[in-house]
């Protein structure tokens, strides 16, 4: 197997009592913030919370969710305010949506079991590792299969499919496929 690995600089060694989240804003108040905290369980996870109940309970807490959009049981919002979903749309049982940064689904859209948006992760080079976040696009039409994560800052366009544990760390155009990398052969 080929070491992709980039060995050249390792970054700074990192010094996370100095970490200030410089940047992150979670968009409402501490209050806001508690209640979902405190609500988000037992909406999110439990099977017994009827999808339409749930959806009610995100729109509550201000997601904008359209007509039709099933939002399945095990399903991780991290704040709701900054999640939008058009119609018509399927999310899967335990997908996570890590909305630090805005998050904006088109409508028909699937997001298989298990997928990740995350919108957020941390500066590798700075000795502080603080914070870097980016909104996440997903147009309509499209398709993030199982397992896939979709990374901060990225567009994925209309009619896109993103296969089963698929990484997505750059804009997709419409209309194209990614797949997950395939393992290389040994010759015999």
């Amino acid at each position: 197997m080929t070491d992709h690995t980039d060995h050249a600089v390792a970054p700074p060694r990192h010094r996370l009592a100095e970490f200030t989240g410089r940047g992150y804003d979670k968009g409402r108040g501490r209050l806001v913030c508690a209640a979902w905290v405190l609500l988000a369980e037992p909406i999110q996870r439990s099977v017994l919370v009827p999808p339409r109940l749930r959806t009610r309970l995100l729109r509550a807490f201000g997601a904008r969710i359209g007509r039709g959009t099933l939002i399945r049981h095990g399903v991780r919002i991290h704040w709701p305010w900054k999640l939008t979903v058009g119609r018509d749309c399927w999310i899967g049982v335990g997908a996570q949506l890590l909305d630090l940064d805005r998050i904006v689904i088109g409508d028909d859209v699937c997001i298989s079991q298990q997928a990740m948006l995350c919108t957020a992760s941390h500066d590798a080079d700075d000795p502080r590792f603080e914070i870097q976040l980016g909104p996440i696009t997903v147009g309509s039409g499209s398709w993030i299969a199982t397992r896939a994560t979709v990374l901060r800052g990225v567009t994925v366009g209309e009619d896109v499919v993103v296969g089963a544990t698929a990484l997505v760390t750059r804009d997709v155009p419409d209309r194209t496929r990614v797949l997950p990398p395939r393992p290389e052969e040994k010759p015999r």
